[in-house]
């Protein structure tokens, strides 16, 4: 036998950024198998099931043979006519469903294919610090260069596009940006997207919007869309995805919608990748789009209850923080003497509560905890009251 041989990975495996959240679900795990009620609040897993409306829809279209055999390679039509219909409703943005939407496996899946469809080696890519960690997937596989845009609270968790020197701006071909955002729960107003415009025309510089929770918004206040800013669609694209909105993050259906140009690259690099997605979850997802939207309305209330519950019961213990205005994620400053990551393990191994350190979002993101709602209002409850035992406020 040859024991010369062995597997040589290549270049850009080993340039992939560790998987953060793996190491976080196996310390949790640990906990669990050694018999603790773990309480989980780390995770950005939708904790309620798909409405029973679009389920059916599945069972049903799953029995037509027509869906049994390939996909169209861009997908059905009527699927990208439903987000368009969708969009229109929501925001009064028109949109071509032919030329201007792509139909993806998941929204993270578009965000690593445009990284790979506009980026070089050696491009720089302006990416939000902190983050959703797969935004630096997809510039590695690219082999690109990332400059991360500070997010700070005492600038509302919005990047200083001012402060990016004209050198690296002139240098960025994309731009990452995340409102409702991930992690920190902050909203971003119209004026924002405004200034993106302005600051992508200027420099040539591709914006991609990422909507993930786009549907989830408080205090009476719906999320804005990048698309709605006029200009949006000359300089860049919004990824959406149907995970958050209608529970089906199992599903896999997401879009890439806005400029043609960069419609038409996602949906050359998927050729060579996939061939759509199964005929009867495209049906489903139109249904989820076009159908009643009152689960819609009804789940963000059920995410604002438990926000304000949670916030009530953090104030009992003394922890302060800036509610989320979107999203389900709560951001929260550690104590004095702690690391983003130090903290978090001390919950899991003295409260058996699971969040997510900052650190592993970015530089930036050291200092704080991010927190989901995806618990109901009595586990929720229960874990801060878990946290307040250890004194730490």
């Amino acid at each position: 036998m040859d024991t010369q041989w062995k597997v040589t990975p290549a270049d850009r495996m080993l340039a992939l950024p560790k998987q953060f959240f793996a190491n976080l679900v196996e310390k949790a795990n640990v906990r669990i198998a050694e018999g603790h009620d773990v309480i989980n609040l780390g995770q950005g897993n939708p904790d309620q099931p798909t409405p029973p409306h679009i389920v059916s829809k599945l069972q049903e279209a799953a029995a037509n043979p027509l869906y049994h055999k390939y996909p169209p390679f861009s997908g059905y039509s009527f699927l990208k006519e439903a987000v368009t219909k969708r969009y229109k409703a929501d925001y009064n943005v028109e949109l071509d469903p032919q030329t201007e939407v792509a139909i993806l496996f998941g929204g993270k899946t578009g965000l690593v294919e445009i990284s790979q469809c506009l980026l070089n080696p050696g491009d720089v890519c302006l990416v939000p610090d902190p983050g959703y960690p797969d935004y630096w997937s997809g510039v590695a596989l690219a082999g690109a260069e990332m400059f991360f845009m500070p997010l700070k609270e005492e600038h509302a968790f919005l990047p200083n596009l001012h402060a990016v020197d004209d050198e690296t701006a002139n240098k960025a071909k994309l731009m990452f940006m995340n409102y409702p955002n991930n992690p920190t729960g902050a909203t971003a107003d119209a004026s924002f997207y405004e200034e993106v415009v302005a600051f992508a025309r200027k420099h040539g510089i591709v914006a991609a919007s990422d909507f993930a929770y786009g549907a989830i918004g408080y205090d009476n206040v719906r999320p804005v869309s990048f698309l709605q800013t006029p200009g949006a669609k000359e300089v860049g694209i919004e990824f959406y995805t149907l995970s958050k909105t209608y529970n089906m993050a199992g599903w896999r259906v997401g879009f890439a919608l806005g400029n043609r140009d960069i419609i038409s690259l996602i949906n050359t690099i998927q050729d060579h990748y996939y061939c759509s997605l199964f005929g009867g979850i495209q049906e489903a997802a139109a249904l989820a789009l076009t159908g009643p939207q009152q689960c819609v309305l009804d789940l963000t209330a059920r995410y604002e209850q438990r926000r304000d519950a949670l916030f009530q019961e953090l104030e009992s213990i003394g922890w302060r923080a800036q509610k989320p205005s979107g999203s389900f994620f709560c951001w929260l400053p550690v104590p004095q003497g702690y690391t983003s990551e130090s903290f978090a393990d001390k919950l899991l191994q003295e409260a058996n509560v699971v969040v997510a350190p900052g650190n592993g979002f970015g530089v930036h993101g050291e200092g704080y905890v991010r927190l989901g709602l995806l618990a109901d209002e009595v586990r929720l409850r229960e874990a801060v009251q878990r946290i307040g035992k250890l004194g730490l406020f």
